[in-house]
């Protein structure tokens, strides 16, 4: 992994991911490493985020590093009319690695292509979103003890959303059968089913959230993004899709635990917050540690 680029989640091997997750128990158990020693990782958000932002920079300052960059294209030269290559042919001066968030698909693998140390994708429109996957998946293997044959509940935007692009793509690696559950407008892409078909997994469509719940082992809840909507008539019709309940939880399986990339919206009722099968916001907690352990191997820390 040292010097690579992490774009999407394909770049990295099965085996790097299980290495990975095994780095982030590490730096769980011991958080405050001076494994960076001063050095410099660029942190360029060109659209809002709070987690990923904060939890890529709580894990540099835990590492030792230092942090320059923007949380806003609007402070940066990009009002000016300044490109993208030459933003990231300044920033790669600066730094030993660049954290970016671009709400343009391919954005990222475009500024890995140009510059000369490693690029961490930390979204880049609706495509991909691995160092999320990576930590959903430390998430789902400390709650079930496994990461093999589970039962995965994808439910909301399945369309635009990110998050189940990349988890689906790394969770193909551990047999996974996959539920999509979503409006018909907002359904999960046909490149990603031929995908799952292509490797003989199954996957399952409804537009209830109700079906088959009982055999969930993990329900991974999106909110529905207005941001990645065009026309603003159907995101009105679809932005109230689904909302889970506490009560709907009732005779789901004790293993079965709800996750969500978050920020929530009114998709996870508050009252499921205090349910102990609610795990969203240990969830955050755990991308510290994977984001920890993403940046160590990946400049060779580790």
């Amino acid at each position: 992994m040292k010097n690579k680029s992490l774009v999407t989640i394909t770049d990295f091997s099965k085996e790097e991911y299980l290495r990975i997750l095994e780095v982030a128990a590490e730096f769980e158990a011991n958080s405050y490493q001076n494994l960076l020693n001063g050095q410099v990782v660029g942190v360029l958000f060109f659209e809002p985020s709070t987690r990923t932002r904060l939890s890529f920079e709580s894990a540099i300052n835990r590492l030792g590093g230092r942090v320059i960059g923007f949380t806003d294209s609007a402070t940066s030269s990009v009002t000016k009319g300044e490109t993208l290559n030459d933003t990231i042919r300044v920033v790669t001066n600066y730094c030993e690695l660049i954290v970016m968030r671009h709400p343009l698909e391919g954005s990222v693998r475009y500024a890995s292509e140009i510059a000369n140390v490693p690029v961490i994708n930390a979204g880049d429109g609706s495509n991909q979103h691995p160092t999320q996957t990576l930590l959903d998946l430390y998430s789902i293997q400390k709650t079930q003890g496994k990461l093999n044959d589970l039962n995965i509940f994808l439910v909301g935007d399945l369309k635009y959303g990110r998050t189940v692009h990349s988890l689906l793509m790394a969770l193909s690696e551990f047999n996974a059968t996959f539920y999509f559950i979503s409006p018909d407008e907002l359904r999960m892409p046909d490149e990603y089913k031929m995908y799952l078909e292509e490797l003989g997994l199954k996957y399952y469509e409804s537009t209830e959230l109700d079906d088959n719940m009982k055999n969930a082992d993990i329900i991974y809840m999106t909110r529905v993004q207005k941001e990645r909507f065009s026309d603003p008539i159907e995101y009105e019709r679809t932005k109230n899709a689904y909302v889970l309940k506490n009560h709907m939880l009732e005779g789901t399986r004790d293993n079965m635990r709800v996750l969500h990339p978050l920020p929530r919206v009114n998709e996870i009722h508050t009252s499921v917050d205090s349910n102990p099968k609610a795990y969203y916001f240990q969830q955050t907690e755990n991308g510290v540690y994977v984001r920890q352990a993403i940046i160590a191997l990946m400049l060779g820390l580790k």
